[in-house]
Parts: C-alpha cells; structure tokens; sequence
C-alpha cells in the first residue's frame, strides 16, 4: 500500500475504512451522555458510508455513477466534520487530541473527494 511521508495511505479504501474503524474507536471512549450516544450514532454512520459509498463508486458501471458516489462520500466526510464538531468530550485531552485528529482525517477526505468530483466533469 503506498503511503506518503506524514504515513498517510493514498489508497482510499483502505484509508476510508480506518477512519470509519477509529470513528467507532473514538465514540466508545465518548463520556456516556444523551447528546453523545445521539451523535456518536450519526458520526458512526457518516463515516461508514463514506467508506462504503467509495467502495461502490470503485464499482460503479459508470462516470455517472462514479461521479454521484464520490459526491456521497464528500458529503458524508462534510457530516462526520459537525457530529466531531457537536460530541462532547468533557475537556478531556487526550479525547481532545483525538477527535482534532479524526477532524484533520474528515476534512482532508472531504477535499480529497471534493478534487475527484471536480476532475470528473
């Protein structure tokens, strides 16, 4: 798998699925609170369907396809951003450190599919 000095793998499905496993990492170390669950919930969906809707764009049968498959994971990545933005991680630090973490992975994702769609027209 290539990976790029900072370790980051440019094989996006690889890439995808290890956000969508450390978002789910990251919601169970969450304080246990109502607005928690509720949103570790939505953030734990995002994040899949990134990961899934890249898959599918990997086999889609056509531009069009492949095309309306990356704008979901744009999308998506753009959704995981607010539920990272919203979960309350009690001034913890090292949930803190974390979820900047996991908020760098989202929005560099969103741009990296924001650049696919745009090559694509």
């Amino acid at each position: 798998m290539a990976q790029n000095s900072n370790n980051k793998t440019y094989d996006l499905e690889e890439r995808t699925f290890l956000f969508a496993k450390n978002c789910r990492l990251f919601v169970g170390k969450l304080p246990k609170t109502l607005g928690n669950q509720e949103d570790g919930r939505q953030f734990i969906r995002s994040s899949g369907s990134m990961a899934a809707n890249y898959i599918e764009a990997n086999e889609s049968l056509s531009k069009k396809d492949f095309v309306m498959r990356a704008k979901i994971c744009r999308k998506e990545a753009k959704e995981s951003c607010l539920w990272l933005r919203l979960v309350d991680t009690a001034n913890n630090p090292f949930l803190e450190k974390e979820r900047q973490e996991l908020f760098q992975e989202a929005t560099e994702l969103r741009k990296i599919f924001g650049s696919i769609v745009e090559k694509s027209k």
